[in-house]
């Protein structure tokens, strides 16, 4: 099976259609399916982007992506030190 990378706006988008289909009396399953996801991706974005605006979902986004870069540079520059570290206790 495919995987489909959706896009915060799209699942926010879903999210708004699930909840008018759960109003109507439709049950997760069901309006799941119409969305065209499975229930265990529904109840995920729900969890992740429930309540979220837009903006707010963009946002978050940008800070994981930013968050991620930071978390490799902080992994380099620790591998560095700890290389550095390691030849000068070779010279003494």
């Amino acid at each position: 099976m495919v995987k489909k990378a959706f896009k915060p706006e799209h699942i926010i988008n879903k999210l708004r259609e699930a909840e008018v289909l759960l109003s109507q009396g439709a049950t997760v399953g069901e309006s799941s399916r119409k969305l065209g996801v499975t229930e265990q991706t529904y109840y995920r974005w729900r969890r992740e982007y429930g309540g979220m605006r837009m903006e707010q979902a963009k946002r978050l986004k940008e800070l994981e992506k930013e968050n991620a870069r930071l978390k490799k540079l902080v992994a380099d520059i620790s591998l560095d030190n700890a290389i550095l570290k390691e030849a000068a206790r070779g010279n003494f």
